[in-house]
């Protein structure tokens, strides 16, 4: 992919434009901001323009095609092995950068998910940012950059990457994919400024399983204790999804607080279900949504904490029948 093809982050395309025509590329650089908003597209942006045989990224030479193919000699991608980065990747990433580029002017590194980095990886990277190669690049791409070690962040040129707006996202998934205008609007809403979430695997889940799942919230009251306890056993065996489906819980629940302060059915994410949304809101008080906003936001807490999910869904689900 080209920088002409990377939508929205205009400004960090034209830092790097320049720094790539005035050869003044820095050493290192780090990619900070949320996850799927472009980081790793414009670090392979990046390597594209140095291995063209043209400094264009063209598309068509051999160089562009190999790198489209993730199968360029000069470029390395280093990702978590499990939930960490280990000291034995970064010392084999030492031994493939000590040597001298295969077939373009540099190599290129991108780590993935730098934050996973244990300290003794992130002190064994220091040595090759401290004494860098002068055709060896760096980019390390990082959605929680104050993880790093502060000697890390302060050997990289940072480059934030903010969440994408969600008019451009809604504006992509109409031009690009040819989705209704509704369903480009619950994309755009829940993907909280992520391409990769609404372009994704995600669609399916916010747009099918969503229903599927505010009807089965909704339906719980205080006295079905059995149907509660299912529906957070079913809940919490996905792990991957879970941090989704309570954004999703999140999203109807403030769509329920605006109707109940008046607010026009155009500010809802949940536009097709305003049926659904105004019904909720007849049962409810303000004091009480924001209860149940609360209890949500203290479960993605203790989620992010690990704590046992099926025992978090079943407080969190009967405090939401209450």
């Amino acid at each position: 992919m080209t920088f002409a093809q990377i939508i929205g982050h205009e400004r960090q395309k034209d830092i790097l434009r320049r720094a790539l025509a005035g050869g003044r590329l820095a050493h290192a650089y780090l990619f900070a901001g949320p996850e799927g908003v472009g980081k790793r597209l414009m670090a392979l942006a990046v390597a594209r323009t140095l291995f063209c045989e043209h400094r264009t990224g063209c598309g068509e030479c051999a160089a562009c095609r190999k790198l489209d193919h993730r199968n360029h000699p000069d470029l390395h991608v280093l990702e978590p092995d499990g939930s960490s980065i280990k000291i034995e990747q970064i010392r084999a990433i030492q031994r493939d950068l000590s040597l001298r580029p295969v077939e373009g002017s540099r190599k290129v590194c991108l780590i993935e998910a730098a934050e996973a980095m244990t300290t003794a990886a992130a002190n064994a990277l220091l040595k090759t940012l401290e004494e860098p190669r002068g055709d060896t690049l760096l980019i390390l791409l990082s959605s929680q950059p104050q993880r790093l070690l502060e000697t890390i962040r302060s050997r990289c040129q940072i480059l934030q990457f903010p969440r994408q707006p969600t008019e451009l996202i809604r504006a992509s998934l109409q031009t690009q994919l040819g989705v209704a205008d509704a369903e480009a609007h619950v994309l755009a809403a829940l993907s909280d400024g992520s391409f990769k979430k609404a372009f994704g695997k995600d669609r399916q889940l916010y747009l099918e399983e969503r229903r599927t799942l505010l009807k089965t919230l909704t339906a719980l009251s205080a006295g079905s204790i059995l149907p509660t306890l299912e529906f957070a056993e079913q809940l919490a065996g996905d792990k991957v999804v879970l941090p989704d489906i309570l954004e999703i819980f999140q999203a109807f629940y403030r769509d329920v607080l605006l109707t109940l302060h008046g607010r026009d059915s155009s500010e809802l994410v949940n536009l097709d279900l305003d049926e659904k949304v105004r019904r909720v809101a007849g049962r409810e008080d303000v004091a009480s949504v924001l209860g149940k906003l609360e209890a949500l936001k203290g479960a993605r807490w203790q989620l992010e904490r690990n704590l046992n999910p099926q025992l978090v869904m079943e407080v969190l689900l009967l405090r939401l029948a209450a």
